[in-house]
C-alpha cells in the first residue's frame, strides 16, 4: 500500500445545508477502513443539530453520533454499535482553531480533503487563504501541495461572489463538486439523492463503492 493509500482524509463539516451528506460520507468512508482527520466548524455543529437533531463537536470533539446515524431508510441501516465503536478509532477529530495539529502543515501527508457541506464563508475563505480557522488552513495547505480538494458547495441562487469564489477555487486546483444529486440511477427515496452526491465525491478519490447504479450498466 503506497502511502498515500494509508493516509487519512481529512473531513471538514461547515455551516451549509446538507449535514445529511457529511454523516453518509463519514460513515462511508470508515466502513471502507479509512482513517479521518475531521474539523467540525461551529455552525456546522449548529447546523447538524437543527438538521439532523444530533449534537456533535463538544469538548470531547466526538463524532460517534453522525456514525450511528440512520436516515431511516431500509436501504440505509443503521450502524451496528460494534461498528460505531470500530468506527471511532478510524476518526481524529481537531478543535477548529487549533492550528498545532497534523492537518495544518504540508509536511503531514493526507490522501486528500473534502469539506462537506461547504458554506459560502469557508469557500471565501479558501479562495482568499484567509487561515482565519483549520478548515481554512488545511484547505490551503492542499492546495499549495497540489492535493485533491473537494468542495462540496450548497446553496442555491449562486450570488456572483459565490460564483467568482468557485472559479477562482476551480482555477487553484479545487474540485467543486456541488451537492446537485442526478436522477438517472433509478431513485426511489432520498437515500438515493444523497448516496449519488457521496458516490461522487468517493470517484474523485478513488475509493470504490456501490452506492449508486453508474450509467449505462443493466438495471
Amino acid at each position: 500500500m503506497s502511502d498515500a493509500q494509508s493516509a487519512p482524509l481529512v473531513l471538514a463539516i461547515t455551516g451549509a445545508s446538507g449535514a445529511v451528506y457529511a454523516a453518509r460520507l463519514l460513515q462511508t468512508l470508515v466502513s471502507s477502513g479509512i482513517p479521518v482527520h475531521a474539523v467540525v466548524s461551529p455552525s456546522g455543529a449548529e447546523v447538524v443539530r437543527q438538521e439532523l437533531g444530533l449534537q456533535i463537536g463538544g469538548s470531547d470533539r466526538d463524532l460517534s453520533a453522525l456514525l450511528g446515524y440512520s436516515w431511516g431508510d431500509d436501504k440505509w441501516a443503521k450502524p451496528t454499535p460494534m461498528a460505531v465503536e470500530a468506527g471511532k478509532k478510524l476518526v481524529r477529530v481537531f478543535h477548529y482553531h487549533d492550528f498545532m495539529v497534523p492537518i495544518a502543515s504540508g509536511s503531514f501527508l493526507t490522501r486528500g480533503m473534502v469539506v462537506c457541506p461547504c458554506s459560502g464563508s469557508t469557500l471565501s475563505g479558501i479562495v482568499h487563504a484567509t487561515s482565519q480557522n483549520l478548515v481554512v488552513r488545511a484547505a490551503d495547505v492542499h492546495l499549495k501541495e497540489h492535493r485533491k480538494l473537494i468542495l462540496v458547495n450548497r446553496e442555491t441562487p449562486l450570488s456572483v461572489f459565490q460564483l467568482e469564489n468557485m472559479h477562482r477555487a476551480a482555477k487553484a486546483g479545487a474540485v467543486v463538486l456541488p451537492a446537485m444529486p442526478g436522477w438517472y440511477h433509478g431513485v426511489q427515496s432520498v437515500v438515493d439523492l444523497i448516496d449519488f452526491v457521496v458516490a461522487r465525491i468517493l470517484d474523485h478519490l478513488q475509493i470504490q463503492h456501490d452506492l449508486i447504479r453508474r450509467w449505462g450498466t443493466p438495471c
